[in-house]
């Protein structure tokens, strides 16, 4: 990669035109030798949230082919179990542990970039039941709001009396907390609620659903809470909140909300307390449509509702599928599985079909071009579901049952610690890769950057297709083209899949050989590094960031600047407290300049400062000669002043005689 732009630079250099030691360099020149040299068959993307989108497609758009895939690397054992799927933005891989810590990971090694404990874990021997030890910390699948460079997470923290959900806002580039707010709804028992659905966004509000402990004990609620992200108030529904209900979970086997174009959220939710066919629905056992602001739109529940509160067969140990013909699926523990109309879930039994005995299910399905892939726990299941009763195209005998994602025209599944590649069209396995076992019954992998991400308990573990992985991408932040820069000026580079980045400068003295001004850092805003403009001179420039990763080295367009800096000058001859007589010479050093002159004052001139001569840049500075005779004998003092682009400036007097 450095090779070819190299060369180029040098035969662009060969045939440009030079004037005084410039080369003539146009910013149409420098793009066109920048254009392109990141080369490579992967595209870089993104995996922000649980299943990839807000419609829980669970598809890797990128196109990046995984057949075969080959393991490209292991990131070192984190400091507690994983519960959620690995996430993916500008290079760097994002897990979070029960031991409250969020980790960034580099995309293109595994290395730990940065990690941040957020605070002490809930011991599991305080919490009234559960099935996660020894702590409860992050369970859920945190959230990227790519627009604010910030990833949310939802931790619970050891507080007075056990318990409390806060949720964290961290810069994705440092691991900074930027927000961090308690979002336990007032009259809830924290250590009652475990925090397990993926989170979600919704126009500028994080959406978590919370249910119980394994067990079902003591006093919870489904809730779903929208928590704006600058830290006001959060809004709660709440599930089975009839007098004497409870229980109603939402937690669908690990899988996020599904928001849908007008922002409303779908959920599905688990058994309440209501277990009587004359007991009043109370949104339990049911699949849900919310608003924004927190309000119930419509629900579907089964005929039987009670019944399956009464034998634990949530239906909402999935999330619903919101399909691309205007119906939705459903199937959970009872293992019934529901097609609706999303327009009109119709409230109880307005289903517009079923199937009956279709598979008990936990997670959430993929959905390609309306092909469903349904993580049934005896092992992955294909539907396309229509008005009609549905019906499984397949369902693998491999060993996969953990919720599904589709890349590179496979599904991707987790089971029996290994990580399984099928053919979409009848389940077959076409390769699968020993992980190690995971603690969570329903691991889920991710795929983005050249890479399947597949957590174990305490790994994460990447594959890479035969192209390897993508090349960086970058782009100058700072300064804006058109620039004028001067003194010492912060430069600053967006990259992705990157591990460092370096500015060069083309144009005046340098024109293509692009030298380095500095090696930038990545920080809270970028990748930031400082430049002393002064050492270079005044005039204009194309500014380029140059990423470099394992997947190979990338060029920024150019940006077009200036470099304007003050002129800078002193008296070199005649010395301080000279005798002046004759025509004598005068010289004086300066910077940035494009004129100096020589000015006296005292004597019979006192502060007016006339210009006694005009000097020209020699090889020994500027200089001119001056005749001593056209002023009278007496004391003076002699400063250089010079002039440029950047303004003007003064020397310091220097203190002479004139005696002729």
């Amino acid at each position: 990669m450095r090779t070819s732009i190299r060369r180029g630079l040098r035969t662009a250099l060969a045939g440009s035109l030079l004037f005084g030691g410039l080369t003539t360099v146009s910013l149409a020149a420098v793009n066109a030798l920048t254009e392109g040299t990141a080369s490579g068959a992967v595209t870089a993307s993104d995996w922000t949230t649980f299943d990839h989108d807000s419609l829980r497609s669970g598809v890797d758009p990128s196109g990046n082919s995984f057949s075969p895939a080959t393991p490209a690397w292991n990131s070192p054992t984190l400091d507690g179990q994983l519960y959620g799927q690995p996430l993916v933005f500008a290079g760097m891989v994002f897990a979070a542990t029960e031991n409250d810590t969020v980790y960034a990971l580099a995309a293109d090694s595994g290395g730990v970039l940065w990690s941040h404990h957020l605070g002490t874990p809930v011991e599991a021997a305080d919490l009234p039941c559960g099935d996660i030890s020894p702590t409860v910390g992050i369970t859920s699948t945190p959230v990227i709001d790519a627009s604010r460079s910030e990833i949310f997470v939802v931790a619970d923290e050891a507080s007075s009396p056990i318990a409390a959900h806060h949720l964290i806002g961290l810069d994705l580039y440092t691991g900074a907390v930027l927000l961090d707010e308690v979002i336990d709804p007032p009259d809830t028992d924290p250590a009652a609620q475990l925090q397990r659905a993926s989170l979600a966004l919704d126009d500028g509000s994080v959406i978590a659903g919370f249910g119980g402990n394994s067990g079902d004990c003591s006093d919870y609620h489904g809730l779903v809470v929208s928590a704006p992200e600058d830290g006001s108030t959060p809004t709660t529904y709440v599930v089975a909140d009839l007098p004497g209900d409870s229980q109603g979970a939402v937690w669908m086997g690990g899988a996020a909300p599904t928001v849908d174009a007008q922002g409303n959220v779908w959920v599905a939710t688990g058994n309440s307390a209501f277990q009587s066919s004359s007991d009043t629905y109370d949104e339990s056992d049911g699949v849900l449509e919310i608003s924004p602001a927190m309000k119930l739109v419509q629900a579907f529940a089964p005929k039987a509702w009670y019944a399956d509160n009464a034998s634990d067969l949530d239906l909402g140990s999935t999330a619903p599928a919101l399909l691309p013909n205007g119906l939705a699926f459903e199937v959970g523990k009872s293992q019934t599985a529901y097609v609706l109309a999303q327009s009109h879930l119709g409230g109880l039994n307005g289903q517009v079909a079923l199937t009956n005995s279709f598979c008990f299910a936990d997670g959430g399905s993929a959905d390609l071009d309306g092909t469903l892939f349904v993580p049934c726990s005896g092992g992955i299941e294909a539907v396309t579901p229509t008005a009609s009763p549905p019906v499984a195209l397949w369902s693998t005998s491999s060993g996969a049952h953990g919720s599904p994602i589709v890349a590179g025209g496979l599904v991707w599944s987790i089971g029996n610690g290994n990580l399984y590649a099928l053919n979409p069209a009848n389940g077959t396995e076409i390769q699968h890769f020993a992980i190690g076992p995971s603690v969570s019954s329903f691991p889920s992998p991710s795929a983005a950057d050249g890479l399947i991400l597949a957590p174990s308990s305490t790994q994460i573990h990447a594959f890479e297709g035969p192209a390897g992985l993508p090349p960086p991408t970058t782009s100058v932040l700072i300064p804006a083209t058109g620039a004028t820069l001067s003194g010492t000026a912060t430069l600053d580079a967006s990259a992705s899949t990157a591990t460092s980045v370096e500015f060069r400068l083309f144009g005046g003295i340098y024109g293509y050989a692009a030298p380095v001004l500095c090696t930038a850092t990545l920080t809270l805003y970028g990748w930031l590094c400082s430049w002393n403009s002064t050492t270079v001179p005044n005039g204009s420039y194309t500014l380029v960031s140059e990423a470099s990763g394992s997947g190979g080295t990338a060029y920024s367009s150019g940006v077009s600047i200036t470099v304007g800096n003050p002129p800078t000058t002193s008296v070199l001859v005649p010395s301080n407290g000279a005798t002046l007589s004759g025509s004598t010479t005068l010289d004086a050093s300066a910077s940035n300049a494009t004129s100096v002159e020589f000015r006296l004052f005292g004597g019979i001139y006192g502060f007016s400062g006339p210009v006694i001569c005009t000097a020209t840049l020699t090889y020994y500075g500027w200089v001119c000669s001056w005749n001593t005779t056209t002023v009278p004998n007496g004391s003076y003092n002699l400063l250089s002043q010079a002039s440029g682009p950047g303004g003007t400036a003064t020397s310091s007097g220097v203190s002479m005689t004139v005696k002729n």
